[in-house]
C-alpha cells in the first residue's frame, strides 16, 4: 500500500521516542531564544524537549541529521522540538514553519505535531501555520502529508499544490487547491534579509503574541520628493 497508517507507524515509534534528538541551528537572524532564556547563536545546539521562540523579524534554520529533516522557523514563532510523543519530531505551538523532509528508507515515522492533528510525512516539504486560537493552515510544495487525529478515524492525505485547514476541535480537515498567493511561496520560501547587529528594532523585549508567523515584510527606502515635472512613482 502507498497510503501511510500513522497508528501504525506511532506503534513501531515508542521505542524511539524516548532517545534524545540532536538539533542544530545552521541559521539564526535576529533574536531567537531558546527554553525563553537563552538567546542563541548560529552553530548551536539544541535536543529533544527544548522550546524555541522567534521574535519580531526573526528567523531560525534548525537541522536534525538524525531524522533527516531540516525547519525554517519564522517571526512570531514558538515550536517545540520533540516533545516525546512516539515519532515526532517537532511541534508547532503558535506561528509558521517550513520544514523539509529528505526520502529515507525503511518505516521510521517522522510526524510534526499541531494544535489539531499529526502530520505523518515522507520526502515533503511544506508549511505549517498555526494562529492564536489553533487553526492551522498546511501547505504541500512537494510528497505527501498524511493528516490524523483521535477525532475522525480516517487519515487524510495532502498533495503538492494542496491546501488543508482545520481547527484545534478536531473537526474534518478541509483539502482543497493552495491559494496563488501561498503558491507564489514556493518550496524554497522567502526568507529574511541578513541584517548586522546593532540599531534593529525589536531585538529586545519580545514577548510571545508580539507577532504572529508569515514572512516579515521588508522595509524599502523612502521615495525622494519630485522634482521639476517628474512625477512620483506610482
Amino acid at each position: 500500500m502507498k497510503t501511510l497508517a500513522i497508528a501504525s507507524l506511532l506503534t513501531l515509534a515508542s521505542v524511539a521516542a524516548s532517545a534524545q534528538i540532536d538539533y542544530q541551528f545552521d541559521d539564526v537572524r535576529r533574536k531567537v531564544t531558546l527554553n525563553d532564556q537563552t538567546r542563541i547563536e548560529k552553530g548551536q545546539h539544541a535536543k529533544s524537549g527544548d522550546e524555541v521562540e522567534t521574535g519580531w523579524f526573526a528567523y531560525a534554520l534548525i537541522a536534525s541529521s538524525g531524522a533527516r529533516a531540516k525547519f525554517e522557523i519564522f517571526s512570531g514563532t514558538n515550536v517545540r522540538l520533540a516533545d516525546g510523543s512516539a515519532g515526532v519530531i517537532l511541534s508547532v505551538e503558535r506561528g509558521r514553519i517550513r520544514a523539509a523532509f529528505d526520502k529515507i528508507l525503511g518505516t521510521e515515522p517522522r510526524v510534526v505535531k499541531t494544535p489539531g492533528a499529526l502530520l505523518a510525512v515522507r520526502g515533503t516539504k511544506f508549511d505549517v501555520e498555526v494562529d492564536a486560537t489553533g487553526n492551522t493552515i498546511v501547505d504541500v510544495f512537494e510528497g505527501l502529508v498524511e493528516v490524523q487525529s483521535p477525532m475522525f478515524t480516517q487519515p487524510m492525505f495532502v498533495r503538492p499544490g494542496e491546501q488543508t485547514t482545520y481547527g484545534r476541535r478536531g473537526e474534518r480537515p478541509d483539502v482543497h487547491p493552495m491559494p496563488q498567493d501561498r503558491r507564489e511561496r514556493g518550496p524554497e520560501g522567502q526568507r529574511p534579509q541578513q541584517q548586522s547587529p546593532g540599531n534593529r528594532p525589536g531585538d529586545e523585549g519580545m514577548h510571545r503574541g508580539d507577532h504572529h508567523g508569515g514572512t516579515p515584510p521588508s522595509n524599502p527606502p523612502p521615495t525622494p520628493p519630485p522634482t521639476g515635472d517628474r512625477k512620483p512613482p506610482e
